[in-house]
């Protein structure tokens, strides 16, 4: 059994089971979408053709996801005026599996329209740290030796003065002809 549906200004031929991409659907991930619009069913040799659409036929969707498509390069460009435009679009999209074709909607029941109860799945926790060794204990003589250490910063080395320039040579002076 297939279907044709008509969803964001495009036709798309499905079976049940099958997974697409349309236009973004206004629904978040897990709920059921509706498609009303089925322009044409076949079951078995029973072809139904709509004129414009098949008033009781119905195709039920999972939404799977919501995403972006590939980038799709706009480039325009005018010769001998000096024109370039590049320009970059991504499609919003929405993901479905279609998980039942009807040609008549009546024999649909409350469960196959009900609404699943989206359950987040949860992320694992993060693995601990394991946590470094505590440094050994010191002598108490060597503690203040350290403390001394760390107030006062090690200086820096005086930067090298700059060379000095050497003066140009002199020019030698021009003369004349006569």
């Amino acid at each position: 059994m297939y279907a044709v549906i008509l969803t964001g200004g495009k036709q798309y031929r499905v079976k049940e089971g099958d997974v697409l991409a349309v236009e973004k659907l206004d629904l978040e991930p897990g709920r059921k979408a509706q498609f009303d619009r089925v322009l044409l069913v076949e079951d078995g040799g029973n072809v139904q053709v709509g004129a414009p659409v098949l008033d009781n036929a119905m195709v039920l969707g999972l939404v799977l996801e919501n995403f972006k498509g590939e980038k799709v390069i706009v480039f325009k460009k005018k010769r001998r005026k000096q024109f370039r435009r590049t320009r970059g679009h991504r499609q919003l999209l929405s993901k479905v599996r279609i998980t039942k074709i009807t040609p008549d909607r009546t024999r649909l029941t409350s469960e196959d329209l009900a609404e699943e109860k989206i359950v987040p799945a949860e992320k694992p926790a993060p693995a601990p740290k394991p946590k470094a060794p505590a440094p050994a204990e010191a002598p108490a003589a060597a503690k203040p030796a350290k403390a001394a250490a760390k107030a006062k910063p090690a200086k820096k080395e005086a930067a090298k003065p700059k060379a000095a320039k050497k003066p140009a040579p002199a020019k030698p002076a021009k003369t004349k002809k006569e």
